[in-house]
């Protein structure tokens, strides 16, 4: 959840940290069931330079990409979608060979609002050397991300994938994934988990995330580029896009930068691992 912060100041996280366990299949299918995408955790507040301008950047230990920080006055944020190309993960330099994963997803809410999120898209891992797996899924927040099975909906790296958001009111929406490579699609209503999950309509993102599984942050993998295309945020009556979001880089405990975020056009967000 994002705190008022000071450029100079560090956001001071509490994380739940739980060992992961076992290796390959067996870890994945065993830490699934405790998979989450959080909120945004700022840590700080900086300038940075951004295709040769100073650029406002936010810091976060868990997202990076572009984030729509307040709708029009008097709206809220009703539907949010985006596409992107299925990157191919890899281990990150000086990587083990263990198993490395990162989420690539579109939502609304938490950021600035940080009740609830609506939220789908794909995680990519790699697991040793050349194994690798790609899972769709779907999540409102705090609840944990359910998987989309393969057989109604799969897809593998190079495939074009658009995510498509929509809240019918504070708790219930629907999210929509579909395979432009293949044609294939899936749509699933959701409802807020409690009364206390409502979506509050403040924010629109398209995010590359080191999320939870097993009850700690997974090993974040090298996802190579994610550019979302076609993003559009909507209220009941506007739509824009990417001009004014906000830009998040993820910032690691050793204070090393993972990602270079930066807005290409009015309809893009760019994620590079660095």
């Amino acid at each position: 959840m994002k705190a008022s912060i000071l450029s100079s100041v560090l956001f001071a996280a509490s994380v739940l940290a739980a060992p992961r366990g076992g290796h390959g299949l067996a870890r994945r299918v065993a830490n699934r069931a405790g998979r989450l995408s959080n909120v945004a955790n700022v840590l700080g507040v900086a300038e940075a330079i951004k295709d040769g301008n100073a650029t406002h950047v936010e810091y976060s230990s868990n997202w990076a990409g572009g984030v729509l920080t307040a709708p029009p006055a008097g709206e809220t944020f009703n539907a949010v979608s985006g596409q992107f190309t299925v990157p191919t993960p890899s281990a990150p330099p000086g990587g083990d060979g263990g198993s490395y994963s990162a989420a690539i997803w579109v939502g609304i809410d938490g950021d600035t609002y940080g009740n609830a999120i609506l939220q789908a898209g794909v995680d990519i891992t790699i697991d040793g050397s050349d194994s690798y797996s790609y899972d769709a899924w779907y999540e409102w927040y705090p609840n944990y991300a359910i998987d989309f099975s393969t057989s109604s909906f799969s897809f593998s790296a190079g495939d074009v994938i658009s995510v498509s958001i929509k809240s019918s009111s504070s708790t219930r929406g629907t999210v929509v994934l579909e395979n432009l490579s293949t044609g294939q699609s899936v749509t699933q209503s959701v409802s807020a988990p409690s009364s206390s999950a409502k979506l509050g309509g403040q924010n629109a993102e398209w995010i590359v995330e080191d999320f939870d599984e097993g009850g700690s942050q997974v090993a974040f993998a090298d996802f190579g580029t994610v550019l979302f295309t076609d993003c559009v945020a909507s209220t009941g009556s506007t739509s824009e896009g990417t001009s004014g979001a906000t830009i998040l880089d993820i910032e690691d405990s050793d204070g090393n930068i993972l990602t270079d975020t930066t807005i290409p056009s009015s309809s893009e967000v760019k994620i590079v691992y660095t």
